[in-house]
């Protein structure tokens, strides 16, 4: 299964990329909010894509979906997990960035889910029904400078290398955004309990 492509970009066009890669041209379904930071490449340009592989009993021919980042890809797999919302409808209704759709998730914000493409009322609450409550760790993703990683102890390690690695944070503010969910939880104990707490820190001061 593929799960990474990297190599040219052969062919744009409204809803999918052509990339060689080994010498084979692959396929690419980009979501609304990924082939908008295709804009500005150009055909022949170098381009790196985690892969979503999607093919179903109902759907069997294989698709390839395409994200700028893992963490994208990994929203994008609990997206399609709630009722009535399919790979190819998820594809042309994620027109805002993942970190917008999981924060107006988090806030049970169903006017904004409905501006989503081909997203009504009552997907919108579907949505938040079966998504609300797991969206902390990708409502803190933006774009920064990545950088090495510094020894932390126990379970913070492993939310240090997600806010840096996956969610694009520099080690200094992913350090310091823990220390604050540490000193305002003292209680906190496992990676999950730590993201939220992290993500409720930052709606506070968003």
């Amino acid at each position: 299964m593929i799960g990474y492509l990297e190599g040219k970009l052969l062919k744009k066009e409204d809803d999918r990329i052509l990339l060689l890669a080994n010498q084979i041209g692959y396929e690419v379904l980009l979501p609304v909010y990924v082939m908008e930071t295709f804009k500005a490449k150009k055909v022949g340009d170098e381009i790196s894509l985690y892969i979503y592989h999607q093919q179903t009993d109902r759907q069997p021919k294989p698709m390839l979906i395409g994200f700028n980042l893992e963490v994208e890809k990994e929203f994008f797999q609990h997206f399609i997990s709630v009722e009535d919302i399919g790979a190819l409808k998820a594809i042309k209704a994620l027109n805002i960035p993942v970190r917008e759709l999981a924060r107006s998730i988090e806030a049970k914000d169903i006017n904004r889910l409905k501006r989503l493409k081909g997203i009504g009322d009552r997907t919108a609450r579907k949505i938040i029904a079966t998504l609300e409550g797991k969206m902390g760790k990708f409502a803190l993703i933006r774009t920064a400078d990545k950088s090495e990683l510094p020894e932390v102890e126990d379970f913070s390690q492993k939310v240090l290398d997600v806010l840096v690695a996956q969610l694009g944070h520099r080690v200094s503010d992913a350090k310091q955004m823990i220390a604050e969910a540490m000193k305002r939880n003292s209680g906190i104990a496992s990676p999950e309990e730590l993201f939220e707490e992290v993500y409720r820190g930052e709606k506070v001061q968003g």
